[in-house]
């Protein structure tokens, strides 16, 4: 993670004090150490060190070593001189066996810091990574003299040896010097290892061109409007979503529609979802298959909108009251469909795609948020859905599905939301009126939360009918602050960059009205492995908004880079983005970013950076032997040194670099030396950059 500079008073650090003429100073770098002092420094230590150590050498023959306990120190020191003659400071660190030490830099003036300094990232064990420092982050405005510059430790480890070389002062920027503080990224591909799913790369409603191109293995046919899908007229229901309108496709065949998706979807090598209707009602049509309006303003009166291209069709409140419109007949466009209904359609799929184990539809998902059926369908469903009410249908639902065809994937509950995963529609409903307290489905069922008891249940109907009922568990997640949206603010932007922690930080608490740790992963394994051991997991809608923008395309593949390192099975993003958004792009840099098919790895492998906020970074192990490493720079502006160091790998001596940055599609650059282990380059602000090292065979 990058660390913003903070600032401290503190004097005892390790210093290294620096002093050149002015003159010399304007007209060329000035070496502060390199196998010994230059002339004009002394050493004034207040840690034990070594300046002629062998063990850890950057180059030439000697370096610096220095065991520093909670704030000493290694202090060189010469005359004063002006810090507007001096551009940066650069040196080499190394962490040696044990890495993690927290260090900071500071300009010194007198025996005290000038001002906050630069934080380092902890350093890396058995590496040599570059920190370059601009003068103008170590000193405030006015300060006309500084006769040195230390690197502190900041008291947060324990004081075990590192070691320094090749110190500069810089009077001109190279390609490695920014505005922004070094990031360090350091992967270790023998730790961490387990595999990566394909298919957390999963996207909705994506036509057979964007799947292809994308190369993704899953494509999701869900949302609202599935959840009243007639599959004999090719028709649904829009619900609250626009006007309770059911509208029919362009298709006449009896599931004609979906067998298009699935055929879209086979044709680029994905596989299908298929949202399976349990609410007891499809959408009906018209004589000449015209749409038909739950709410007509000619039967049930005024309403507070309507549907300008459908004038009869109204939202359902009633004007002026604004109250719901409550005694609509759910006849006027819906019709009854129970579950033979939709087992025929389970048939017809089986015969039109043959069954999951021979190459057919593979996944059904159980309807969609039925806790929300009260408030988008509630033209036919007005009561909140009861946890009995979801678990009978599920398991008389997922009975029939496997009794067409026994290798089938069943998918559930689809739960909307952090309201959903706790109450049942019912005690959602209840609670507007009456509060969180006392709720009444809850009380019915000894206390349960909702999806855990959904679980349990699920296990328990299992093991009674001696077949697995629940393949995957699935849930839906929307961060709560705004982020889901086109906001690029500044404010929003940064609150964007944070708000992923909340699939798996468990000490992040979200700063929506959620006001709690969400957790999301590690919540739901937790879950399943004390209630439904073995059951896969799944996240199958998900958005964090900004397409368009550069900042919504970091947080996707930081969404992406998360779902892989935290063992997620399965996952849909809500929908595919517009071909050539940024966003679009993100996606492609996991799965074809070079236009041939190129992933990143299968194998997940650890990588460590000193935060996420502003830089996260993901590591996998290819097929092919390669080791791919993904830096998602989220800062919003400035370039930012990067020291990637690697261990436990065998690599070749230059890296692919492949790289989508603001304004532009997603471009090869030259490739980049490997020396020792490590890369050191510079990440544009909102980028995203893959590194692939190949694997050099011994």
């Amino acid at each position: 993670m990058i660390k913003k500079y903070r600032w401290s008073a503190t004097g005892a650090v390790l210093l290294l004090y620096l002093f050149v003429l002015p003159v010399a100073f304007a007209q060329t770098n000035r070496i502060v150490y390199s196998d010994s002092l230059s002339k004009g420094w002394a050493n004034w230590s207040w840690a034990k060190v070594d300046l002629a150590n062998t063990s850890h050498v950057h180059s030439g023959s000697k370096s610096i070593a220095v065991a520093a306990s909670g704030w000493e120190a290694l202090y060189f020191h010469h005359e004063p001189f002006d810090p507007a003659l001096v551009e940066s400071i650069s040196f080499w660190i190394h962490g040696g066996t044990s890495g993690g030490q927290l260090l900071m830099v500071q300009a010194v003036y007198d025996g005290t810091a000038v001002d906050v300094g630069a934080q380092l990232d902890p350093l890396p064990a058995n590496a040599w990574v570059r920190i370059q420092i601009p003068m103008a982050r170590l000193v405030p405005p006015g300060q006309k003299l500084i006769n040195g510059f230390w690197i502190q430790n900041r008291g947060g480890h324990s004081g075990d040896a590192f070691y320094v070389d090749d110190v500069e002062l810089k009077t001109g920027f190279s390609a490695l010097e920014s505005t922004n503080a070094l990031a360090i990224v350091t992967v270790d591909a023998a730790a961490h290892r387990h595999p990566i799913s394909p298919e957390i790369y999963g996207v909705a409603f994506a036509s057979s061109e964007q799947l292809s191109d994308l190369n993704v293995p899953l494509n999701r046919w869900g949302g609202n409007s599935t959840t009243r899908y007639n599959w004999q007229l090719n028709a649904s229901s829009a619900a609250a979503d626009w006007f309770f309108e059911s509208i029919a496709s362009t298709n006449l065949l009896p599931g004609e529609q979906a067998d298009e998706f699935v055929l879209a979807s086979k044709t680029a090598g994905a596989q299908a979802m298929l949202t399976i209707p349990m609410i007891g009602w499809v959408a009906r049509l018209g004589p000449d298959r015209e749409r038909l309006a739950s709410f007509s303003i000619a039967k049930y009166g005024s309403q507070m909108s309507r549907d300008k291209w459908f004038p009869d069709a109204g939202n359902g409140i009633a004007s002026p009251s604004a109250r719901p419109i409550t005694n609509n007949n759910p006849n006027d466009a819906n019709m009854p469909a129970d579950l033979t209904f939709h087992s025929n359609w389970v048939v017809h799929l089986v015969q039109r795609w043959g069954r999951a184990t021979n190459g057919g539809l593979r996944y059904y998902l159980l309807d969609n948020e039925p806790s929300l059926w009260h408030s988008t369908h509630r033209d036919v469903h007005p009561s909140g859905q009861t946890m009995d009410e979801l678990i009978a249908k599920s398991v008389s639902y997922s009975s029939a599905i496997k009794d067409i065809d026994p290798g089938a994937f069943i998918v559930g509950p689809e739960e909307w939301g952090w309201p959903g995963y706790f109450r049942s529609g019912s005690d959602q409903q209840w609670s507007v009126q009456h509060g969180f307290k006392n709720l009444p489905d809850r009380a019915r069922h000894s206390g349960w939360d909702y999806l855990p008891w959904f679980l349990d249940q699920m296990r328990r109907h299992s093991t009674a009918s001696g077949r697995r009922l629940l393949d995957v568990f699935t849930v839906h997640y929307y961060p709560q602050n705004g982020e889901f949206s086109r906001d690029v603010s500044v404010p929003m932007q940064l609150s964007r960059n944070r708000s992923t922690r909340a699939l798996w930080d468990t000490s992040y608490v979200d700063p929506s009205w959620i006001k709690d740790k969400v957790m999301l992963i590690p919540r739901i394994k937790q879950w399943v492995q004390q209630y439904y051991p073995g059951t896969r997991i799944g996240i199958t809608e998900y958005n964090w908004g900004a397409d368009n923008h550069m900042n919504g395309a970091t947080a996707q593949a930081d969404v992406l880079g998360i779902f892989g390192r935290e063992n997620l099975d399965l996952a849909a993003r809500w929908e595919v983005p517009h071909t050539g958004t940024p966003t679009y792009n993100a996606i492609k840099m996991y799965r074809n970013y070079d236009g041939n098919n190129s992933t990143f790895g299968e194998i997940n492998v650890s990588a460590v950076t000193g935060g996420t906020d502003e830089l996260s970074a993901f590591a996998a192990l290819r097929k092919d032997g390669a080791l791919t490493v993904m830096v998602v720079n989220k800062v919003l502006a400035g370039t930012t040194p990067l020291s990637l160091v690697v261990s436990h790998f065998t690599q070749g001596q230059t890296a692919q670099v492949w790289q989508l940055a603001s304004g532009n599609p997603i471009a090869r650059l030259p490739e980049l030396g490997v020396v020792n282990g490590s890369i050191q380059t510079a990440l544009p602000s909102q980028s995203i950059t893959l590194f692939v090292l190949s694997r050099i065979q011994k």
